[in-house]
This record gives structure tokens, C-alpha cells and sequence, in this order.
């Protein structure tokens, strides 16, 4: 470590950090020890660490009582303690006793003192274990608090201060150093979440410390290469302003930068890294600092010594000058009484101390013997280390659970959806019951519950929406069972789990994970407890809006039939408008923080603590809720038309389904894909090619046509909604949309498109042989824009044929199709020229043709002319019917797909669902070969005739 670069990067020997900072301390320095990076990567368990192993905070107050046990001969030391939060720009004393004030303690200015929190509770230390003992004090207030505010340790800034005094006798100095110990919130909150351009700026709160920091550090290492730096905005955020001496100011800082090893997480370690790198230039000015109170003390010293002078020199004079000499010697006296209160301050502190400490020991020592007596419940948080800190004891007797902690037989439990009296616990004759009272929510194990449940030991019990808990049966239940296994993601998982998502498993029992499903998976039950916040606070709110999860595209494929990408979104319900919005997951998690903001101005308002600062929740503005958005059209699901006839000029009518992001079925639509010439006019048997190779190079026409749509869940859920129908077609770069049909469950559509291209690639033939046209099908609410095509107004050409380019778009721009108009006028002249000279030939053709069989015999002449032209047609309409035939084999196999026996099939139903599956699997065998049969009989017939012709011509 260099004298010139104060912020340091320690990445490979945390540890020894420990060394440093004690060295900085006893020099009588300010030091101050950073640790930043994303949320898992080890910033908690570098500073707190976890059970048995210790962090920096520990091992550095260890080391400094040692260091102060060494040196009591030279000097005196005093270190007081103080822990605090910072969470949504709002401090939070974790050692306070007293109750939480609204919007936290506020941070105020002095000119010698600088930035200070204003009433923070400051403990005096003896001993490292005292020091240990407040950290667990101070964990257990940021656990309760956590629970109540829905907060957890990658969202909020801790802050560990150690106030050390020395007092060098022989010297008659002293030195004063505070020690700031910092464990930042998770640096990817400070990433940029509004790609979707959101109408609110969301989450401003959680990202403005991380982000003013990041621009304190960036200014200042403008500073130290020379830049000249107009502003440094340390007032911008709580947090800068409580670290402004440790960032270029008064002080020695250390930084550690925590890196994640996954791969997925390379953006942000390599931004962890430029942030520290930045870090390294900034050129903080420490010096050692003298105690303001030893400062008082030794200027009542000297003047105690002026006086002494003064008095010794009137007896020497032998003046009588008693009013003078009794003034001196009370100014004396005072001087004396004052550096003696000084003294004896610390004293009473330390006494005050001890105290609290024996007090906390003795309650430590209680909860221990009646862990050994009684059945309890402990919190699990999503935070490791501040799972197990609270222990709620189940007695015998009969216990109210809830807000209520007025009484001697009540457990006091606080947080979102928890009630005044929310449940009832009973310990009798060693059972202990849950009972769930009215209104109250209740998981036991993943499923709720509304009646009385026997509790046993490992039990998971969810209260409210956020409040988990593992039950400890009684000692003799126990055995050597490691709870900490079941941490807050078991929770989550069982609690998905009952929600029919959970990853699959083979009959064999090994684990058998899709990795599509994987990250899906875990986004999925780690949104689940954010949703459940934010279905409580709507309903506190009477919001009237309710949040549920989806699995986007979760049985959903593209034009190819390859399966999408799945990712997570949050469907939002207005239940009085029943207006529906899509959001992200990202959206879902900022909206999720203005969200709080509104509910924890909602209780100050009950507490009537409400002020002049903020705004009435019944004030809010509507385009400011966060609960609200402005209505869009919403993706309902899509089905396939597949094109394969098309390459063969066979015509197709179905009834398509249309599935869900989930596999729900939303409607059915009847579509129709019709060969036609250039004019619209249908082809006929005659034009069915047997080769789809014959398309190359020649002209295709094609007419969808969307006739009607069948059972549309959407609009049958309230009938003041509508739907369009969206589709591109060979990789158009611009949709089409059908007009908006409204109010009905079965509205007739009579959509119809044409599209042709003047000469067909093989790169469009191969689309058309292997891909299918998707329909989308979009709902439409009261007050959305309707979706309209960018060619809507412009029919492609004249005849309104929209035309397909070889490189897979439309082209329809109207000075475009004036001259391909021009041009086609001249294909067709020369077309009719080379149909007049064709028709001659065939005449010639057919008129030599007969004069070389009339020499032979007429029967067989009769025969070939009438069997020969025919064959053709025949192998064509056998095909039609093949296809026709495999389109509803199509059906039946998608069908057999999507059926699956329920989650809670007894063995029974199970049976049935086996014995039904056989039935259908039984039909579509029998269908398929019949169909496949059917072929190969037409296909021989056609065979054999083609060879009894040729015989007889030979």
C-alpha cells in the first residue's frame, strides 16, 4: 500500500485487511474499509462472516483489544460501538431500544464534526466479545426490521462504526480514530432496469447511493489526474455523506472489490473491477487526529497552571488580596471539578454498558434452557445470516399469534398480511396445533391451510405474505436434524412446487433438469415472495390489483416448430376496470419498490405521523401509480398454419387452435390457404403438382383467408373487449394485422389476403415445405391503440396483392408497383405470344402422334390416350386426400401431447387417465395406418396401370 493511494483494491488477501486497519488505528488515523460488489459474491461473509467462520469485523476487533491489552502501560484506549442501515435513503439505528422513528434518523452538519446522524446510539467496549454480542443485537433489530420493510442485505448499506480513544500518559496526548466498516448493498441495483421505457423513473431510491457513490469516486479520480473537477456531490445521497472523510477526505480506506465465478455474472465483475480501478487513483489526506475533549482538558491544565503561578507569586509579595486570591482559587476548583467530570464520563458509560452487555448475557443464557425445554419457532430470512436470530417459544398452554403484544399469552410476530390476532398455537399434552383464524393466510409445508394442523418437528409455516418460520419440535424430537438446510429457497421451491412448477424427474428418481426450465425455474420461486408483497400491500392499499406469475412461452414454438425462449413475466389484474397489463420482471421488481414507498406512507397516515413531506396515498396521481398503466394490446396466444401443401398447389382448410403462454386453449380459428392465379381465381385438380420441385423458378399465388374465431376465453371474461389476428409470412419484416372485431365470442372475421411471388427460390420452397404461417392472436381492451399494419392504406399493387421478394420481405411501396405494374404488362403479352405458339405445336404434336398409331391396333390406341392423361390426376387427388387425411393425425398426436393426468391424481384416476390415454393412442395408430395404407394402395393401383400401359405400347 502506497502513501500516495489511500484506496486500495484487496482482492486476493482479504484477511489482511485486519493488519492494516489496526496498524491505521493505533497511529491514531481514521480508517474505513469498503466491501463492494454484487449481491452473492461474498461481500457479508468477507465483512460478518457466517457460523464458525469469521469475518473482518470480528477478527479486526479481536486484533484491536489485543493490541489495546498489550499496550495499557502506555496508554488508556476507549472504543465505543455503533451499527446502523441505510435502506431507501432512510437511517436505522440497530441498537436503538427505543421504537423506529418515521423516515428514519436524519443525518445533520457540524464544521468541526461533520456529517453525523443525529441521536445514534453509541455503546462503550471492553472486549471483543462485547463487540460480538451487539453485532448479534444489532442483527436481530435488521431482521425484524427486514420483515417489516421488506428488506434484505443486497438492497440496503451497512455501517459499523468503532470510536477508539488513546490516552498516552507520558506524552499527555491523546488521539482519536473512528473506524467505518461498510458493507455496501448489491452493485448490480445500480445497473439501468428502463430499457422498456417506463413511463417512471422506478427504484430511484435503492440505485441513488450506489449510483452518487459511483459519481463521488469518478470525480475524485478526475481530481488526482489532474481534471478540473467543478462539483464533488457528496450531499446527493445518505451514504456519501456518512463516508465523505473516508473518500478524499481525512482518512485511510481500504476497498474490497467481491467477484462472482459464474459466468453468467462477467458483466458485472468486469464493471466491479473499473470500479475499483477508478477507486485506486483517488488521494485521500489523513492526518492524526487530537481529541477536541482532550484539547478542553489540557487547556483547563495550563490554565490551572497559570493560576498556581498567579497565586504563588501574590504570597510572595506578601500583598493581602483575599477577594483575588478566593477568585482564583474557585476558577481552580471548577477547572478541577471539570476535568474530573470528564474522567469520570467514561466511566459511567462503561458502567451503563456493562449493564445492557450482563442484561443481553442473562437473556441469552434463558433462551438457551428453554431451547432445551420447549418447542419453538425460528425465522428464515433470505439473508443466511439473519436466518435463526429470532426464536419465538411455544409454551404449554394456549397462544395468540399476530400484531397483538399486549398480554402475557400472545407471540408477537410483525409484517406484511399479518393480523391483529392472525392464528392460534396450543401446546398440549405434548402436540402442539395451528389454527388459522378468519382471514388470515396460513402455509403449512407449501399448501395452505384454513383449519387446525398438528405441527411437527421441521415443519415450514409461512405467515402472512413474507413471514417464514422452521418449528423445533420438542428436545426429544429433535435428534441430530441440521435445520439449516431448510433455508428460504427450500421455502420457496416447496411453495412453487405446490403451484405445479417444480423441475421434473425421471421413474428411475435421479434428477432429470431441462435447462431451458432451469433459470426460469429459479426466477420463478424467487419472484414468488415479491408477488405475494405486492398482492398484500394492493390489498391493504384497496388497490383492487392483483399479481400473478406466468411462464412466458412455456409449450409456445416459432415458425419452425423449435420452442421458444421462456422467461418470466407478472400478469397485472385490475379487478374493478378487469383491465390486464404484462409486465416484466424487471418492471414487476422497481414498480414493487414505489410500491413500499406508498405503503409506508400508508401506515404513517394511520399512525398519524403523516407530515408536511411526502403525499396522501389517497393523493397519488394516476400516472404516478405505481399500481396503474396505461392499457395495451395483449399477446393471447398463437397457433400454426402449416404450408407444406402449398408446395404441392393443394388447398388447405382448418381449425386451428390457439394455445397460451402456458398450453391453455384461448380460441379456435378457422383459416383457409387457397392456390389461386394471378387473379384471384382458385386452382383446380388439375394444377396439383406431384414434384414440389416444378414451383422453382415460376410464379406462386396464395389467398389466406381468416373466415371466423370460436370460444375466445378473452372476450367471454368481459365482453367490452376485442381481438385481432397478427401474422407475418415468410419472414416479413412488417406484420399484418386483421380489423378489430368487438363484444363477440364468436366474431366473424372474412379476412382475406393475397400474396404471391413472381418466381419462387428454393430458399422459399424449403420455407414453405418445412415452416407454418403463425397467427397471433392479440387481445384488445377498452381505451388500447388498435394495431394497425405499416402497409395498412397501401394494398401492394393495384389489385391489392401484397408481393414476396426472394429475400423474405413485401415489397409495396406504390412507385415500386407502378413499374413492376409496367413490367408485368409485357410478361403478359409475351406469355400470350408463347401460349399461341405452344397451342399450335400441340396441335401439330397430336395430329403426328395420331398418324403414327394408325397402324396399329385401335383398341390398345383407345386404351393409352384415355388412361395415359389420367394417371397424373390420379396420383394428385391421392396425394390431396393423404394430406388431408395427416392433417387430422396432426390433431389427434397435439392433442395426445397437451393431455396430462393432475398434479393430485389419486391411483384410481391415474388408472383411468392410463386406461383413456390407450383408447386414443389405440384411434390415432389405427387412423395413421389407414391413412399411410390408403396411400400405398392408390400409389400401387396407379403403379400397375402405369405398367400395363407401357406394355401394351411396347
Amino acid at each position: 500500500m502506497f502513501d500516495s493511494l489511500k484506496i486500495s483494491l484487496v482482492c486476493s488477501r482479504p484477511c489482511s485487511c485486519k493488519h492494516v486497519l489496526t496498524s491505521f488505528t493505533n497511529q491514531g488515523y481514521n480508517a474505513t474499509l469498503l466491501a463492494y460488489g454484487q449481491t452473492g459474491s461474498g461481500k457479508s461473509y468477507s465483512m460478518v462472516g457466517y457460523k464458525p467462520n469469521k469475518g473482518l469485523v470480528p477478527k479486526l476487533c479481536e486484533r484491536l483489544f489485543e493490541a489495546i491489552k498489550g499496550n495499557q502501560d502506555t496508554r488508556q484506549c476507549q472504543v465505543f460501538f455503533s451499527m446502523l442501515e441505510i435502506y431507501n435513503e432512510q437511517v436505522v439505528d440497530l441498537l436503538s431500544r427505543s421504537s423506529r422513528p418515521p423516515g428514519g434518523l436524519r443525518v445533520r452538519e457540524e464544521q468541526h464534526r461533520g456529517f453525523y446522524v443525529e441521536g445514534l446510539r453509541t455503546v462503550p467496549c471492553d472486549s471483543a466479545a462485547q463487540v460480538e454480542q451487539l453485532m448479534e443485537q444489532g442483527t436481530r433489530t435488521r431482521t425484524t426490521a427486514a420483515t417489516h420493510t421488506n428488506a434484505n442485505s443486497s438492497r440496503s448499506h451497512m455501517l459499523i462504526v468503532l470510536q477508539l480513544k488513546q490516552i498516552f500518559s507520558k506524552e499527555s496526548i491523546s488521539k482519536q480514530s473512528n473506524i467505518n466498516l461498510v458493507d455496501l448493498a448489491g452493485s448490480e441495483r445500480q445497473r439501468s432496469l428502463g430499457s422498456e421505457a417506463d413511463r417512471l423513473k422506478e427504484g430511484t431510491a435503492i440505485n441513488l447511493s450506489l449510483t452518487t457513490l459511483g459519481n463521488v469516486i469518478s470525480a475524485l479520480a478526475d481530481m488526482a489526474v489532474g481534471k478540473k473537477v467543478v462539483h464533488v456531490p457528496y450531499r446527493d445521497s445518505v451514504l456519501t455523506k456518512m463516508l465523505q472523510s473516508a473518500l478524499g477526505g481525512n482518512s485511510r480506506t481500504v476497498m474490497i472489490a467481491t467477484l462472482s465465478p459464474a459466468d453468467i455474472c462477467y458483466e458485472e465483475s468486469l464493471s466491479t473491477l473499473r470500479y475499483a480501478e477508478r477507486a485506486k487513483h483517488i488521494q485521500n489526506r489523513p492526518v492524526v487526529n487530537e481529541s477536541p475533549t482532550e484539547r478542553l482538558v489540557k487547556e483547563l491544565k495550563a490554565e490551572n497552571a497559570r493560576l498556581m503561578q498567579r497565586l504563588s507569586r501574590l504570597g510572595q509579595e506578601g500583598r493581602s488580596a483575599n477577594d483575588e486570591t478566593k477568585e482564583i482559587r474557585q476558577l481552580l476548583t471548577r477547572n478541577e471539578l471539570q476535568i474530573r467530570t470528564i474522567h469520570t464520563l467514561w466511566e459511567q458509560h462503561l458502567q451503563e454498558a456493562l449493564k445492557d452487555w450482563e442484561q443481553q448475557y442473562a437473556n441469552i443464557t434463558q433462551e438457551r434452557r428453554m431451547m432445551q425445554m420447549h418447542p419453538y419457532i425460528l425465522n428464515i430470512n433470505e439473508d443466511a445470516q439473519l436466518s435463526g436470530v429470532v426464536k419465538l417459544f411455544i409454551q404449554e398452554g394456549e397462544w395468540d399469534v399476530g400484531l397483538c403484544d399486549n398480554t402475557s399469552t400472545s407471540i408477537t410476530i410483525k409484517g406484511l398480511g399479518i393480523q391483529q390476532r392472525h392464528a392460534v398455537m396450543r401446546n398440549e399434552q405434548r402436540r402442539v396445533t395451528l389454527t388459522p383464524l378468519k382471514g388470515s393466510k396460513v402455509t403449512v409445508n407449501g399448501r395452505a391451510v384454513g383449519e387446525m394442523t398438528e405441527l411437527h418437528h421441521l415443519d415450514r409455516l409461512i405467515l402472512g405474505s413474507n413471514c417464514t418460520y422452521l418449528y423445533i419440535g420438542f428436545p426429544s424430537e429433535r435428534g441430530a436434524d441440521d435445520w439449516s438446510y431448510y433455508d428460504y429457497d427450500y421455502f420457496l421451491s416447496e411453495l412453487a412446487a405446490a403451484e405445479g412448477i417444480h423441475l421434473g424427474q425421471t421413474s428411475a428418481g435421479c434428477c432429470k433438469t431441462d435447462p431451458s426450465l432451469l433459470a426460469v425455474f429459479y426466477d420463478y420461486i424467487k419472484l414468488m415472495p415479491l408477488v405475494a408483497e405486492a398482492n398484500q400491500m394492493s390489498q391493504e392499499l384497496n388497490k383492487g390489483v392483483e399479481f400473478k406469475l406466468e411462464i412466458k412461452n412455456l409449450v409456445l414454438s416459432d415458425s419452425k416448430g423449435h420452442d421458444l425462449e421462456k422467461y418470466i413475466v407478472c400478469r397485472v389484474i385490475s379487478k374493478p376496470s378487469k383491465q390486464v397489463w404484462i409486465w416484466s420482471k424487471a418492471k414487476f421488481v422497481n414498480r414493487k419498490f414505489l410500491m413500499e414507498e406508498i405503503y409506508q406512507q400508508h401506515l404513517a397516515e394511520l399512525k398519524g405521523e403523516h407530515g408536511e413531506e411526502g403525499l396522501s396515498t389517497a393523493a397519488w396521481p394516476r400516472d404516478k401509480d405505481p399500481f396503474w398503466d396505461p392499457v395495451e394490446p395483449l399477446l393471447l396466444g398463437t397457433a400454426h398454419l402449416w404450408l407444406q401443401s402449398l408446395a404441392f398447389h393443394i388447398p388447405l382448410d382448418e381449425q386451428l387452435e390457439v394455445l397460451g403462454s402456458e398450453g391453455s386453449e384461448e380460441a379456435i380459428i378457422q383459416a383457409k390457404l387457397l392456390p389461386c392465379s394471378s387473379t384471384g381465381m382458385p386452382l383446380g385438380e388439375d394444377d396439383i403438382l406431384i414434384d414440389p420441385s416444378e414451383l422453382l423458378g415460376r410464379r406462386l399465388d396464395v389467398q389466406l383467408v381468416l373466415e371466423q374465431c370460436f370460444g375466445l376465453c378473452w372476450i367471454r371474461e368481459d365482453r367490452s373487449r376485442g381481438v385481432q389476428i397478427g401474422f407475418r409470412l415468410f419472414d416479413s419484416s412488417v406484420p399484418f394485422y386483421t380489423p378489430a372485431v368487438w363484444h363477440s365470442v364468436i366474431p366473424a372475421l372474412h379476412h382475406k389476403v393475397h400474396f404471391a411471388s413472381r418466381q419462387v427460390s428454393q430458399r422459399l420452397l424449403d420455407y414453405l415445405q418445412s415452416s407454418a404461417l403463425l397467427l397471433e392472436l392479440w387481445g384488445l381492451q377498452e381505451g388500447c391503440t388498435i394495431l394497425v399494419s405499416p402497409l395498412e392504406g397501401s394494398k401492394g399493387t393495384t389489385e391489392g396483392i401484397f408481393f414476396i421478394e426472394g429475400d423474405g420481405t413485401t415489397n409495396n411501396n406504390p412507385t415500386d408497383s407502378a413499374l413492376l405494374n409496367s413490367s408485368m404488362a409485357e410478361f403478359q403479352k409475351e406469355m400470350e405470344e408463347l401460349k399461341r405458339v405452344n397451342k399450335l405445336l400441340m396441335k401439330e404434336n397430336q395430329s403426328l402422334r395420331g398418324q403414327l398409331n394408325m397402324g396399329k391396333n385401335g383398341t390398345t390406341s383407345a386404351r393409352s390416350r384415355s388412361v395415359r392423361p389420367s394417371c397424373d390426376a390420379e396420383f394428385a387427388r391421392s396425394l390431396k386426400l393423404f394430406y388431408h387425411s395427416m392433417t387430422s393425425v396432426r390433431a389427434q398426436l397435439q392433442s395426445l401431447r397437451r393431455q396430462r393426468p393432475g398434479e393430485s391424481c389419486d391411483l384410481l384416476s391415474l388408472r383411468l387417465f392410463v386406461d383413456e390415454q390407450s383408447g386414443l393412442l389405440k384411434d390415432f395408430s389405427e387412423h395413421l395406418e389407414a391413412t399411410v395404407s390408403a396411400l400405398k394402395r392408390d400409389v400401387a393401383a396407379i403403379v400397375r396401370r402405369k405398367r400395363e400401359q407401357w406394355g401394351s405400347w411396347t
